[in-house]
């Protein structure tokens, strides 16, 4: 899922950082790709990818499907782009499917309303 903001780089990263704590959740790290593309003598435009979740959403998922570990904690990728900032994430609903993951409908559908209603509120 891709949603373009209305707010700037830096007004993203940090409305979205907000409202991720507001929240319940924990942000793990947050990595600035092009300050680490930077370090390496290369140049890419501002980008950054929010590591997030709440264990006690998540740690079912991964007890049930070991798997679903490969793609948590969530990810929001903010960038920069020619037309404005963008922001992406991959639904839980994908991940669940990739996954084989049953019988946590219910917190599928909760995750993925949370990552809209997260996303929504930038744009």
């Amino acid at each position: 899922m891709i949603k373009r903001s209305k707010y700037s780089y830096e007004a993203t990263l940090s409305k979205l950082q907000e409202r991720i704590v507001a929240a319940g959740n924990t942000i793990f790290d947050t990595i600035d790709q092009a300050a680490a593309a930077k370090e390496a003598g290369l140049e890419l435009r501002p980008t950054a990818l929010i590591l997030f979740g709440n264990p006690k959403v998540g740690t079912p998922f991964m007890d049930a499907f070991p798997m679903v570990a490969l793609e948590l904690p969530l990810k929001l990728l903010v960038w920069e782009g020619s037309e404005g900032v963008e922001v992406a994430y991959v639904a839980m609903s994908e991940i669940a499917a990739r996954y084989g993951v049953t019988a946590l409908d219910g917190p599928v559908a909760a995750i993925d309303a949370a990552l809209e209603r997260l996303t929504g509120s930038i744009v």
